[in-house]
């Protein structure tokens, strides 16, 4: 609550209540005070915007809209952040969610007003302007007298002027002091950070196997040396054969012919 004292009104009233000098100084101070809106409420409503960079127990780092970055160390066990429609707590928070914080701040005016009333015996009066009364504890306290303040004495209004000491009185003092009420309710909401982005439609896929456990090394098995220039010659002379009995048989068949 903050409290304007641009204007502030104070009244101080006596009233004049038992006479004579034969009653003991008695004193009693009470207080009252009471408070009443005197006008419409106005709201205003701020946003911060961030996202987690951070997350360290309960200490919190966020970049903010303007690319600075604020520390909120000790982040209570009960703070509450709403995250895609689930509550959660600040040790559920990840780096990359985005969050919102909403401020909504409520000013109520108001006017406090304290009445304080004062009894005591006129030690001494000085009309028009000040009086001092004897208190309970026996010390003496000095009060300002308004200009045109009226008393009653025997159902009489008279000034300052009649008072007398030995009488007992009372003094009533009231303030009035406007203020504004505050109140404050804030409200944070974030989002999951986003996915990561699927690679191109043609970029490979690379999958590694695991590999099977190597086996021991074995030898390399090298096949026997049978291989021989003996059929290929073979071969050569059977075709060499063939071509001589096929060209004879050529040839005479011309001469018949």
């Amino acid at each position: 609550m903050n409290r304007e004292t641009n204007w502030t009104r104070i009244w101080l009233r006596f009233l004049v209540i038992t006479l004579g000098s034969v009653l003991t100084a008695t004193a009693q101070v009470q207080t009252n005070t009471s408070s009443a809106t005197t006008g419409a409420s106005s709201v205003q409503t701020s946003v911060e915007r961030g996202e987690v960079v951070h997350v360290s127990g309960n200490d919190v780092v966020v970049k903010m809209e303007d690319g600075s970055l604020r520390d909120f160390k000790g982040v209570p066990e009960s703070a509450r952040i709403t995250v895609d429609g689930k509550e959660i707590g600040v040790h559920e928070l990840k780096p990359g969610m985005k969050l919102e914080k909403t401020i909504t701040t409520t000013s109520i005016p108001k006017t406090i007003t304290t009445v304080q009333t004062v009894t005591g015996k006129i030690y001494h009066v000085t009309p028009p302007t000040s009086l001092i009364l004897t208190m309970e504890d026996g010390k003496n306290q000095q009060f300002t007298i308004p200009k045109g303040q009226k008393f009653t004495v025997d159902g009489q209004a008279v000034d300052a002027f009649h008072l007398k000491k030995g009488m007992t009185v009372s003094a009533t003092k009231v303030v009035e002091t406007p203020t504004t009420e505050l109140q404050h309710q804030a409200k944070v909401t974030g989002t999951m950070p986003p996915p990561p982005e699927p690679p191109p439609a043609d970029a490979p896929i690379v999958i590694a196997a695991a590999e099977p456990p190597a086996a021991a090394a074995e030898p390399a098995k090298q096949l026997p040396n049978t291989g021989t220039m003996l059929p290929l010659a073979t071969l050569l002379g059977v075709l060499l054969v063939a071509f001589s009995v096929a060209a004879k048989a050529v040839q005479k068949l011309r001469h018949t012919g």
